[in-house]
């Protein structure tokens, strides 16, 4: 899931995911960001902090609290300055990556949780059942 106002960003992103094997939905905001993972499995979301309505931070506490199955959640921010990276994590997000996004890194970061992603989904396929 990919939580992002800007449409610009939004094209830019969703083409990307897709040349890469991933498939995505777009979120305008943190309250349709709830909404979405309300009905639906999000192995990871990709959350711009500054949105309207509800912003990122505030849309991760929520699912934080509210959600059984936890999804990673990647902030995707232009906030650079100090404290706005320990702020997301405080918010309970799990990873960062600043705007204007590099390719690379948001390929980097993207395989790294997917290989957590995957050994979690692989624990809990081993784990029995009571």
């Amino acid at each position: 899931l990919v939580a992002e106002d800007n449409h610009v960003n939004q094209k830019w992103i969703k083409k990307i995911l897709n040349k890469t094997g991933y498939e995505c939905e777009i979120a305008d905001n943190g309250k349709i960001v709830l909404e979405k993972v309300s009905h639906d499995n999000f192995d990871l979301i990709l959350m711009d902090v500054q949105m309207p309505e509800m912003d990122g931070m505030e849309a991760t506490r929520m699912i934080r609290v509210c959600l059984e199955t936890q999804p990673v959640i990647i902030a995707m921010t232009a906030n650079v300055m100090q404290g706005d990276r320990e702020e997301c994590m405080q918010s309970g997000m799990d990873d960062y990556i600043s705007k204007p996004v590099a390719l690379p890194e948001l390929l980097g970061m993207l395989e790294k949780w997917a290989l957590s992603i995957k050994e979690k989904k692989d624990r809990l396929k081993s784990t029995p059942a009571l």
